[in-house]
């Protein structure tokens, strides 16, 4: 399907520059491949870590165990495995570029960061998953608490709760309380929370932000400066890219 996507696209490595909204592993059969194409694309190309790209590189550093449903076999298996995760650990959480509105992350920014904020906060954890001591936060990096942002937090709590927000979120509080086991459609919320793009006052507001993450959005238009990106393909629904000049909205089915 991403083939036959940037076929769609009519991509051209030399002029042309593709955003990846993270979880390029996982959500498909193919994640090597997918993997191969865009290390393969250089600067041309530019991912934020999802949260099954970090679940990659946990089991890959004998953090975690697999689970049953991962595809990620062929890509710890492959002879390129040491380059491809390398990359891949020193990509951003939070990315944005020289002559373009846009933010892209994963998931999400809580409503309390202005854009600022969170390109200031992601890259906290950038610079711990790209040094030495990366392995000891991706052991530390699975869990639901804290859930509330504190800018007193410190250490594995803090850089737990900057991870969670960027690549896991859905829906939260005005305050920021995540709640992260309601996977559901926006109009499911439960009491207390709302989709995090929906809260009024939101510093993010205003600022483009595109994101994946969420396929029971079906990517429809939820904000004019809200961009969902993920339409499910790895349900069986569609692939789909936004060319940032002008928001052109392109799919390929799966």
């Amino acid at each position: 399907p991403l083939q036959r996507l940037l076929d769609t696209l009519r991509f051209d490595p030399a002029a042309d520059r593709l955003w990846f909204a993270g979880d390029l592993v996982n959500r498909g059969p193919q994640s090597l491949e997918v993997l191969r194409l865009v290390h393969g694309l250089g600067e041309r190309a530019v991912t934020v870590l999802g949260n099954h790209d970090l679940h990659l590189l946990a089991v890959a550093a004998g953090v975690r165990k697999p689970m049953r449903k991962d595809s990620l076999s062929p890509v710890l298996e492959a002879p390129d495995r040491d380059s491809l995760l390398d990359w891949l650990r020193r990509q951003p959480l939070a990315y944005r570029e020289d002559g373009f509105p846009h933010v892209m992350v994963h998931a999400g920014i809580p409503p309390q960061w202005s854009v600022s904020e969170t390109l200031a906060r992601a890259h906290e954890v950038e610079q711990v998953l790209r040094g030495p001591a990366h392995a000891d936060f991706l052991h530390h990096m699975y869990g639901n608490s804290p859930d509330t942002w504190d800018e007193n937090l410190a250490g594995f709590e803090r850089l737990r709760l900057i991870t969670n927000y960027l690549t896991r979120m859905r829906f939260c509080s005005a305050e920021g309380k995540l709640d992260l086991d309601n996977k559901s459609p926006p109009e499911d919320a439960n009491r207390g929370f709302a989709p995090w793009y929906a809260h009024p006052g939101r510093c993010s507001a205003g600022v483009p932000v595109v994101f994946g993450h969420w396929a029971a959005l079906e990517g429809k238009a939820v904000r004019a400066d809200v961009h969902a990106l993920d339409t499910g393909c790895v349900w069986g629904g569609r692939l789909r890219a936004m060319r940032l000049e002008d928001g052109a909205l392109f799919h390929c089915k799966c």
